[in-house]
Protein backbone atom coordinates (compact mmCIF):
# COMPACT_ATOMS: atom_id res chain seq x y z
CA UNK A 1 0.00 0.00 0.00
CA UNK A 2 1.01 3.59 -0.59
CA UNK A 3 0.08 6.19 2.02
CA UNK A 4 -0.82 9.83 1.49
CA UNK A 5 -1.35 12.65 3.97
CA UNK A 6 -3.85 15.40 3.26
CA UNK A 7 -2.47 18.81 4.21
CA UNK A 8 -4.68 21.58 5.54
CA UNK A 9 -4.00 25.05 6.89
CA UNK A 10 -0.31 25.68 7.66
CA UNK A 11 0.51 22.26 6.18
CA UNK A 12 -1.02 20.41 9.13
CA UNK A 13 -1.95 16.79 8.36
CA UNK A 14 -5.72 16.33 8.46
CA UNK A 15 -5.96 12.68 7.45
CA UNK A 16 -3.86 9.83 6.08
CA UNK A 17 -5.22 7.33 3.56
CA UNK A 18 -3.87 4.39 1.61
CA UNK A 19 -4.11 3.48 -2.04
CA UNK A 20 -3.04 0.36 -3.85
CA UNK A 21 0.60 0.43 -4.95
CA UNK A 22 -0.49 -0.13 -8.55
CA UNK A 23 -1.99 3.38 -8.57
CA UNK A 24 1.42 5.05 -8.25
CA UNK A 25 3.34 2.90 -10.76
CA UNK A 26 3.90 4.54 -14.15
CA UNK A 27 4.20 2.79 -17.53
CA UNK A 28 7.92 2.23 -16.89
CA UNK A 29 7.29 0.50 -13.54
CA UNK A 30 8.50 3.47 -11.50
CA UNK A 31 6.64 4.88 -8.48
CA UNK A 32 5.34 8.39 -9.09
CA UNK A 33 3.85 10.33 -6.17
CA UNK A 34 1.87 12.61 -8.48
CA UNK A 35 -0.06 9.62 -9.86
CA UNK A 36 -1.33 8.94 -6.34
CA UNK A 37 -2.20 12.59 -5.75
CA UNK A 38 -4.10 12.76 -9.05
CA UNK A 39 -5.93 9.49 -8.28
CA UNK A 40 -7.04 10.67 -4.83
CA UNK A 41 -8.18 14.09 -6.01
CA UNK A 42 -10.13 12.51 -8.87
CA UNK A 43 -11.65 9.92 -6.53
CA UNK A 44 -12.85 12.58 -4.08
CA UNK A 45 -13.42 15.29 -6.71
CA UNK A 46 -11.11 17.72 -4.89
CA UNK A 47 -7.95 19.72 -5.43
CA UNK A 48 -6.48 19.02 -2.00
CA UNK A 49 -2.77 18.95 -1.28
CA UNK A 50 -1.49 15.42 -0.62
CA UNK A 51 2.02 14.24 0.23
CA UNK A 52 3.19 10.65 0.20
CA UNK A 53 4.39 9.18 3.49
CA UNK A 54 5.70 5.78 4.60
CA UNK A 55 5.65 3.68 7.75
CA UNK A 56 9.39 3.06 7.67
CA UNK A 57 10.31 6.74 7.29
CA UNK A 58 11.88 6.25 3.85
CA UNK A 59 9.72 9.07 2.54
CA UNK A 60 9.81 12.44 4.33
CA UNK A 61 11.65 11.25 7.47
CA UNK A 62 8.59 10.24 9.55
CA UNK A 63 5.24 8.60 8.93
CA UNK A 64 2.66 11.37 8.86
CA UNK A 65 0.07 11.41 11.61
CA UNK A 66 -2.94 13.62 12.11
CA UNK A 67 -1.70 16.88 13.60
CA UNK A 68 1.81 16.53 12.20
CA UNK A 69 3.16 19.41 10.15
CA UNK A 70 4.71 19.04 6.74
CA UNK A 71 7.87 21.15 6.57
CA UNK A 72 8.49 22.00 2.93
CA UNK A 73 12.07 23.19 3.50
CA UNK A 74 13.08 19.92 5.17
CA UNK A 75 10.65 17.85 3.04
CA UNK A 76 9.64 16.11 6.26
CA UNK A 77 6.68 15.38 8.50
CA UNK A 78 7.23 16.64 12.03
CA UNK A 79 5.11 15.69 15.03
CA UNK A 80 3.72 18.36 17.35
CA UNK A 81 6.34 19.54 19.83
CA UNK A 82 5.75 17.55 23.04
CA UNK A 83 7.40 20.05 25.43
CA UNK A 84 8.64 23.61 25.06
CA UNK A 85 12.17 22.67 26.08
CA UNK A 86 12.60 19.87 23.52
CA UNK A 87 14.77 20.47 20.46
CA UNK A 88 14.22 19.35 16.88
CA UNK A 89 16.88 16.94 15.63
CA UNK A 90 17.57 18.24 12.11
CA UNK A 91 18.67 14.83 10.82
CA UNK A 92 15.66 12.81 12.00
CA UNK A 93 13.11 15.65 12.29
CA UNK A 94 12.09 14.25 15.68
CA UNK A 95 11.88 16.11 18.98
CA UNK A 96 14.51 15.28 21.59
CA UNK A 97 14.83 16.30 25.22
CA UNK A 98 17.61 18.73 26.13
CA UNK A 99 18.84 16.11 28.61
CA UNK A 100 19.21 12.49 27.55
CA UNK A 101 16.98 9.93 29.22
CA UNK A 102 18.92 8.09 31.93
CA UNK A 103 19.98 4.55 31.18
CA UNK A 104 20.10 3.45 34.80
CA UNK A 105 18.00 0.36 35.44
CA UNK A 106 14.93 0.89 37.57
CA UNK A 107 12.79 -1.34 39.72
CA UNK A 108 10.17 -3.34 37.81
CA UNK A 109 7.36 -0.97 38.84
CA UNK A 110 9.23 2.25 38.03
CA UNK A 111 9.76 4.28 34.88
CA UNK A 112 11.27 7.56 33.73
CA UNK A 113 9.06 10.44 32.68
CA UNK A 114 9.84 13.92 31.46
CA UNK A 115 9.03 16.71 33.93
CA UNK A 116 8.85 19.96 32.01
CA UNK A 117 8.64 22.10 35.17
CA UNK A 118 12.18 21.10 36.18
CA UNK A 119 13.34 20.31 32.63
CA UNK A 120 14.62 16.88 33.59
CA UNK A 121 13.72 13.22 33.87
CA UNK A 122 12.14 11.86 37.03
CA UNK A 123 11.37 8.40 38.28
CA UNK A 124 7.76 7.47 38.81
CA UNK A 125 6.36 4.36 40.47
CA UNK A 126 3.45 2.51 38.86
CA UNK A 127 0.51 2.07 41.18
Amino acid sequence: MAYFAKLGTENIVETVISVNNSVIIDNNGIEQEQLGVDFINKLYNTRDVWKQTSYNGNIRKNYAGIGFQYDQTRDAFISPKPYNSWILNEDTCRWEPPISKPTTELEENQYYYWNESIINWEVKTRQ
